[in-house]
């Protein structure tokens, strides 16, 4: 058994018996020595659980009257470095951007590794990602999600960047992307009757509306999307041959090896 779910297990046989449970009986339940009981019976208490012992009946039991309960996320200790990680990577890709949604459960995971003594802090100090010149997810970013999510119409004032000119617009939402640390919304603009997408940063105003947005098929808006995004954006009309050496042949081989798997 782990070290972390003897924690969660514990508490479960405590509150299972109507009888103090000797430290014997402990050892054997959760499979280990009468010094790791100990220690799981000190942190608990760390932790406030009302753990007690009965010198006269020679066991533990929780204090009657008291109520306890451990957090209820019941991940293994490699899932919680997991998570952490995850909450750090968005975090430094973009800071403040779920911040306050996350705070609730980065304070509740903070306490189960305080109990644990994971040593979460060395890992995610460890852990890097680098931006590449991201432009920030602008301050309309929750609210076109929100929109997005409940499937609901967005009236736009958009900044285009390379004519910078401003127009107003009535937007369906499709999808948020993520592509080279830049955040895009690709919808269905009912001003130009097509697909387009908007670099979220460019939004200078977004309201919701009351109308449902349109829906579209997933394969239509791959069809369309999936050639939106790069430096040569659109349907291909042209064909590349491409010569490599053998040193650079062997590496576009494996390349072409993962894909396929994928």
């Amino acid at each position: 058994m782990e070290r972390f779910h003897r924690y969660y297990r514990l508490p479960r046989i405590l509150s299972s018996r109507r009888l103090p449970v000797s430290r014997a009986v402990l050892e054997r339940e959760l499979e280990c020595t009468r010094a790791t009981v100990m220690r799981v019976i000190e942190e608990l208490r760390n932790y406030g659980a009302p753990v007690e012992y009965l010198r006269e009946a020679n066991g533990y039991r929780y204090t009657p009257g008291k109520a306890f309960e451990l957090p209820g996320i019941w991940f293994s200790p490699s899932e919680l470095e997991a998570l952490f990680v995850a909450e750090h990577l968005l975090e430094h890709a973009e800071p403040g951007l779920l911040a306050e949604t996350l705070a609730p459960l980065k304070q509740k995971l903070g306490a189960i590794f305080k109990l644990e003594h994971l040593g979460r802090g060395e890992l995610i100090r460890r852990v890097r990602i680098l931006r590449m010149g991201g432009r920030g997810a602008g301050r309309h970013f929750n609210l076109i999600a929100d929109a997005l999510t409940r499937r609901r119409r967005l009236f736009l004032t958009y900044r285009s960047r390379g004519r910078d000119e401003i127009t107003e617009r009535e937007v369906s939402p499709q999808r948020l992307v993520r592509y080279r640390d830049n955040w895009y919304l690709d919808g269905w603009c009912h001003m130009r009757k097509g697909f387009r997408s908007f670099a979220i940063e460019r939004i200078h105003d977004a309201k919701p509306r009351v109308r449902a947005a349109i829906n579209v098929a997933e394969g239509r808006l791959d069809e369309h999307f999936g050639t939106a995004y790069g430096i040569f954006a659109g349907a291909a009309d042209k064909t590349a041959v491409l010569r490599f050496s053998p040193e650079c042949a062997r590496w576009v081989a494996d390349e072409e090896s993962l894909l396929t798997r994928l």
